[in-house]
């Protein structure tokens, strides 16, 4: 496909003035537990006397490790393969990720290491596969599966983030749920817990959680969540039998410590950056207000979303783009579609995969967002641009939003710098960092 700069469309979009842009920082909410300080406290919450007992000397033990860009995730995962050891069991890693990596071994051993997480790294085994073992049907019909070599363990530490999903709203969303359902379930598991849609997985993710806890060795979960700065700021163990009982409290705590972007509102957002390791789509929708289906809403209020690039380590999976408006050639010229059309096949969530209006540099990309905004004052455009949509503590602001955020209208949001044009490479390459 060619897509060139210079032509009918590059024309149509020359005249379009792109706003005068200021720094502004954000602050949150700010508890967090140090890296350093981070194995001590996995080491505490698994030395508490009702999980303790629960690993023995002499049990293979499998350790979960997810395919999300979690924050200091292998400094956990390292932490517990630890005390695993100190307990004299043998700890081996399983990538728990359902479909995601192109649905294949490699491709998931791929991901886990792009995270830092390889046999070397973490000082044990990695068993990557994509077998699977029936164990047994829900209570709403549903088959729940489970991967082999886990399943095969003497027992499962369920290590994972808890947070709100991007695509569903339950008691249970992002967590040690989902992790034992769709990640330990493969691209089967996964399958099975979506194939009635989004509408019904908030019902169909705790019934087939149900099956696992009650058919699998699962020990205990240790889900750790995070605060507005994308910082670990709680790790708590979980026995197995109180797994259905605290998800939904500590769901309420991640909700609470979410980012958002504080202004609510706006014309166009600009996306520097999307990939696998910031959300599942791409960009968290919870932060963008991109959300890929009718059960979730939040986030900015925006007419029109550019992305710009992708990171490296999603391998290809853009899964995301289509829930922008207009992406970039470059983005577009690093999809892979064999890592993304497995998710969407499995979720069935097809949306996240369309590609949307493609734009050969990034001026045009965010001109070509401005030139389609309906009912909008064009001189005084509001624009909102993030890094990605995890670390948002830092952003920009068109001119337009500088006297009421200078004048204290948003608490939370200052001014760092004044509006100034925007800066472009010859090529239309975006050179202002943020």
């Amino acid at each position: 496909m060619e897509i060139k700069q210079g032509g009918v469309v590059s024309k149509m979009l020359a005249d379009v003035q792109i706003p005068a842009m200021f720094r502004a920082k954000q602050t949150f909410l700010r508890e967090f537990i140090p890296p350093e300080q981070i194995p001590d406290t996995v080491f505490a919450e698994l030395s508490k006397e009702k999980v303790a007992s629960l690993i023995k000397p002499g049990m293979s033990i499998a350790i979960t490790a997810g395919s999300r860009g979690i924050a200091n995730v292998d400094i956990i995962t390292r932490a517990i393969v630890a005390f695993v050891k100190s307990k004299d069991a043998l700890p081996f890693i399983v990538p728990a990720m359902g479909s995601h990596g192109g649905a294949t071994a490699e491709g998931q051993l791929e991901i886990l290491a792009g995270y830092h997480i390889t046999e070397e790294s973490m000082g044990c085994p990695i068993r990557s596969s994509m077998a699977t073992v029936l164990l047994g049907i829900s209570g709403l019909g549903k088959p729940v599966y489970m991967d082999k070599h886990a399943y095969e363990a003497d027992g499962i530490i369920v290590s994972c983030r808890l947070k709100p999903h991007n695509a569903f709203r339950g008691p249970y969303e992002s967590g040690p749920c989902k992790m034992m359902v769709v990640g330990l379930g493969k691209q089967r598991g996964a399958e099975s817990v979506h194939s009635d849609g989004m509408g019904l997985i908030a019902k169909n993710l705790p019934a087939n959680a149900r099956v696992v806890l009650d058919k699998a060795p699962i020990l205990l979960a240790i889900p750790c969540m995070e605060n507005a700065y994308d910082e670990t700021c709680r790790i708590e163990a979980i026995h197995r039998d109180d797994i259905m009982a605290r998800e939904p409290e500590l769901l309420k705590f991640a909700f609470s410590h979410m980012p958002k972007l504080l202004v609510g509102e706006g014309d166009v957002l600009i996306v520097d950056e999307i990939g696998k390791n910031f959300s599942g789509t791409g960009v968290d929708p919870n932060i963008t207000g991109t959300f890929s289906t009718e059960y979730a809403t939040g986030g900015l209020n925006v007419q029109r979303t550019c992305m710009l690039d992708l990171t490296a380590c999603s391998h290809g999976n853009g899964l995301g783009v289509g829930l922008a408006s207009v992406i970039t050639k470059r983005l577009f010229d690093k999809l892979d579609l064999e890592k993304m059309y497995p998710n969407c096949l499995t979720s069935t969530v097809l949306q996240s995969a369309v590609i949307p209006l493609i734009m050969p540099t990034d001026k045009e990309a965010i001109q070509a967002c401005i030139r389609t905004l309906n009912q909008v004052d064009m001189t005084r455009t509001r624009v909102v641009r993030i890094s990605n949509s995890l670390h948002i503590g830092h952003i920009m602001l068109s001119a337009a939003y500088y006297t009421d955020v200078f004048g204290g209208k948003y608490p939370g949001l200052e001014a760092e710098s004044l509006p100034e044009a925007l800066k472009f490479a010859a090529d239309g390459t975006l050179v202002t960092r943020i």
